[in-house]
């Protein structure tokens, strides 16, 4: 049997056609370094285990009973993997240029290294700037606006300055997205894995907290590129939900890793800051009328509004979902 070296890891949760596509772009781009491929269902049954079983029947198919989330389903993925090395990569991805060839082969290279990252594209072909980033602090979350990173796209508030240097920069960051996430197999075991405490989103942000903490350095690889489609699993769930569990997941991380005092201060902070936006919807209102852009008005009024309910402590997301329990912060 031919060692493995890298253990590619991608969680399946009602996205069997992203994970056909993936699978194919991992096939073709990927020939110099010996990989396995392991895939964990989040109790989808959407008929991804067939279809891999008759296309790959070399992968790890692992299912689960249960909807584990991200964090958990990686940890059970990871727990059989046999390399050396494990890419924890999202379903709605594909591989560009020996993307995954390049990552691997930087990192062997970076003895410091932690968690390490590549360049994400959306499906158009542009920046997706969210594949690097800050850890999160009170003030970079309040002020957290598309405008303000269009404006200041080389704040050290966004973490994202590496993203505008030569298209194949190697840079420390702080943090990279779990879309595509590079890690070694020992340093994640001695950092304890992902945290069993984030359902979804934050659990990539506190990975990368844990393996700097422990001494070592993270790395965006700019030489390194992936499309990533983007929401091909969270486009599924209510849209107020995922804005509201974004926000608990990082008062949990900053719980966590600031305090408590800290993280009510950012829950306050947010609640500020969703008044503020709100009453700025409301003013500017017939503005949109007049641009014909009534539903995204109410999208985005809906969404602080919904945000300013967890804020306020009116939403409680201590629940049942898909079998996992989401603790409220």
């Amino acid at each position: 049997m031919i060692p493995v070296e890298l253990s590619i890891v991608i969680v399946n949760w009602h996205s069997a056609d992203y994970v056909m596509a993936c699978l194919r772009s991992v096939r073709e781009q990927t020939a110099l370094v010996n990989y396995e491929v392991i895939i964990v269902d989040n109790a989808s049954f959407d008929g991804c285990r067939e279809w891999v079983v008759r296309e790959h029947p070399d992968v790890i198919f692992l299912q689960s009973q249960n909807n584990l989330g991200f964090a958990r389903a990686n940890n059970m993925g990871a727990a059989c993997a046999r390399g050396d090395v494990l890419l924890f990569l999202n379903p709605d991805t594909e591989i560009r240029d020996r993307a995954i060839e390049r990552l691997y082969h930087r990192m062997r290279a970076l003895s410091d290294a932690g968690v390490v990252g590549c360049r994400l594209l959306n499906s158009d072909g542009t920046l997706q700037t969210s594949c690097v980033q800050s850890l999160p602090t009170v003030l970079n979350q309040v002020l957290d606006a598309e405008m303000l990173r269009r404006w200041f796209p080389k704040s050290s508030l966004w973490g994202m300055a590496v993203l505008f240097e030569s298209g194949t920069a190697v840079g420390e960051v702080e943090a990279v997205a779990g879309a595509c996430m590079m890690i070694r197999k020992e340093t994640f075991e001695m950092v304890g894995g992902f945290s069993s405490n984030y359902f979804m989103y934050a659990e990539d942000l506190d990975l990368c907290f844990k393996t700097r903490r422990a001494g070592f350095r993270n790395y965006y690889i700019g030489g390194a590129t992936i499309v990533h489609h983007g929401g091909g699993c969270t486009k599924r769930a209510r849209s107020d939900f995922s804005h509201v569990m974004m926000r608990e997941s990082v008062g949990r991380f900053l719980l966590e890793s600031r305090g408590i005092y800290y993280s009510k201060c950012y829950r306050l902070a947010l609640s500020v800051a969703a008044i503020i936006r709100l009453v700025l919807l409301v003013v500017l209102s017939p503005a949109w009328m007049a641009r014909r852009r009534v539903a995204e008005w109410y999208s985005i009024c809906g969404k602080w509004l919904a945000i300013l309910g967890w804020g306020l402590g009116l939403v409680r997301w201590t629940r049942q979902y898909g079998g996992f329990e989401i603790p409220a912060v």
